[in-house]
């Protein structure tokens, strides 16, 4: 097995290439990113009521004081 292959059921890539496809991703991994993105996003929102962007924090240079 390669470094970053994915490793998946028979069933699952079925239903994992037609998601590809209805979403116009191009790799199997892509279509894992999405979905894990929009699982957290829909849950986030079923928590806070509110939708919240997925993008990373960059923290200070300077510790709080």
């Amino acid at each position: 097995m390669q470094a970053n292959e994915t490793v998946t059921h028979n069933d699952e890539d079925a239903h994992l290439e037609a998601l590809r496809i209805s979403q116009g991703l191009d790799t199997i991994e892509q279509t894992l990113e999405w979905l894990v993105k929009t699982t957290i996003r829909e849950n986030v929102k079923r928590i806070t009521g509110r939708g919240r962007a997925l993008y990373e924090v960059k923290g200070k240079d300077t510790p709080c004081e």
